[in-house]
């Protein structure tokens, strides 16, 4: 199960947790498309326990526009500096 809170504390965070794989992408980017811009976003990982090849990607993109990656479990920064890598 994939789910996405929204909270405010300065910043606009927004928790993710559960599985995460490419067919949840479309609703995420929504859900950030729908803030007015990309920095000052934080995603919060702390429940995060799967991401898919694609959905490393995705956080690739959305740290190099701006947004942090926050609480992330070990294996995300590890996915996203592979992808980083294989990009250059």
């Amino acid at each position: 199960m994939f789910k996405i809170q929204r909270v405010s504390n300065g910043n606009i965070v927004f928790k993710l947790s559960g599985h995460i794989e490419a067919e949840h992408l479309s609703e995420l980017q929504k859900v950030l498309n729908d803030e007015s811009a990309s920095t000052g976003i934080v995603l919060d990982m702390k429940e995060l326990v799967l991401v898919d090849h694609t959905v490393a990607e995705f956080l690739a993109r959305c740290e190099a526009a701006g947004m942090t990656l926050e609480n992330c479990p070990g294996f995300v920064p590890k996915w996203v500096d592979r992808v980083k890598g294989e990009t250059k």
